[in-house]
């Protein structure tokens, strides 16, 4: 790609004295992380989700490459395949799948054991892709063909009724890269899913960032009304006494 002589590699690694800070992978004073260029990688990854890589979805693992932030091995569901794949885009050496970001060699979907489900909702909240549905304390269930295997709902679930089997070519996690038209279409609707829900939980926590700042200032309103009185009696003591003296000294 014509980008690609933007981006030399660089020492990859992980500086010994300070573990947890990862050394940046690129340099070029060209490294701007461009949309154009996170999207190109966005579109190297399966698209589950599943936070395997250390970040909240494949988009941010991708925003965290393309400014050179984070290695290209980090994605197990993508395997060695996409990091060929990443390394050819980005110029980084492929290297081994990290094995601290586990296995998901093989594609598993989740299934809730439903007479043992409190609907409790956990699950819902966990799903980066909303493929659970359901309602509080009543049961709930998994829509096969939205669900990406992540295994983020299996740790939410106090009462440990959800199952990963292995999946179907329609269902759960998609093969990656894409073997089959399927493939990349349950991809990218999974995808769409999870950019659909961040919108949603955006909305949500502007609107309650804003009616935080309503309370606030509406209680302030309060807390001035109800002192006014007070202070415009001590003011108007003030200025009394003040009176008083200056008359006394005028006498």
């Amino acid at each position: 790609m014509s980008r690609r002589s933007d981006f030399r590699p660089a020492h990859i690694g992980v500086d010994r004295r300070m573990p947890a800070r990862p050394v940046r992978i690129f340099e070029s004073p060209n490294r701007a992380m461009t949309d154009a260029f996170v999207d190109a990688i966005d579109a190297l990854l399966p698209q589950t989700q599943c936070r395997r890589c250390g970040y909240d979805g494949c988009r941010p693992y991708a925003e965290a490459i393309a400014a050179g932030e984070t290695d290209i091995n980090r994605c197990p569901p993508g395997g060695t395949a996409t990091i060929d794949n990443l390394a050819a885009l980005t110029g980084v050496g492929a290297k081994p799948l990290d094995p601290a970001c586990g296995d998901a060699s093989v594609a598993r979907v989740a299934f809730i054991r439903e007479a043992e489900c409190i609907g409790c909702t956990r699950c819902i909240q966990a799903c980066p892709t909303d493929a659970i549905v359901g309602a509080a304390k009543q049961m709930h269930t998994v829509i096969a063909a939205d669900c990406t295997g992540c295994e983020l709902c299996v740790p939410a679930c106090p009462v440990d009724c959800i199952d990963m089997p292995a999946s179907t070519p329609e269902t759960g996690q998609p093969l990656w890269p894409p073997e089959r038209p399927i493939d990349a279409e349950r991809a990218g609707r999974a995808r769409a899913l999870f950019e659909a829900r961040q919108q949603r939980l955006n909305r949500r926590t502007t609107r309650r960032r804003r009616a935080n700042r309503h309370e606030d200032t509406h209680d302030a309103h309060e807390d001035a009304a109800a002192t006014s009185g007070a202070k415009k009696s001590t003011i108007a003591d003030a200025i009394a006494r003040a009176r008083a003296k200056r008359e006394k000294r005028e006498e």
